[in-house]
């Protein structure tokens, strides 16, 4: 079984950063992607980020510039650095993981999830 378990969440003002982390536990062959989402008060599930085991990225077009997905594949951790943040990004940011299991299946994984406020 996996965990996912993320940290970095808080209170910042607008124009600040935050920087989010998410690290995987458990049994699993590999984690081949790696992915931040986010849901804000009334809205969807967002894609904010994605990363690849080889490090391509996509980024939803909210956060373009702005923020920054990378991983640690050795400490199976994934990270988002948020700057220039704004109070639109307010919202539950969700870890996302698919990890090939040793069966040679694949297997989704979700975080609990962390708060981000942006307010003065």
């Amino acid at each position: 079984q996996v965990q996912l378990v993320e940290s970095g969440g808080g209170l910042v003002q607008p124009g600040g950063s935050l920087r989010l982390s998410c690290a995987a536990s458990g049994t699993i062959f590999r984690i081949n992607t790696m992915a931040w989402y986010r849901r804000a008060p009334g809205k969807q599930r967002e894609l904010v980020a994605r990363i690849t085991i080889s490090g391509s990225t996509k980024y939803g077009d909210a956060v373009k510039g702005r923020f920054t997905i990378s991983r640690d594949n050795a400490k199976n951790t994934v990270y988002l650095q948020m700057n220039i943040l704004k109070p639109e990004d307010t919202a539950v940011y969700y870890c996302y993981a698919e990890g090939q299991n040793f069966e040679l299946g694949y297997d989704d994984y979700w975080g609990q999830g962390t708060q981000v406020t942006v307010s003065s």
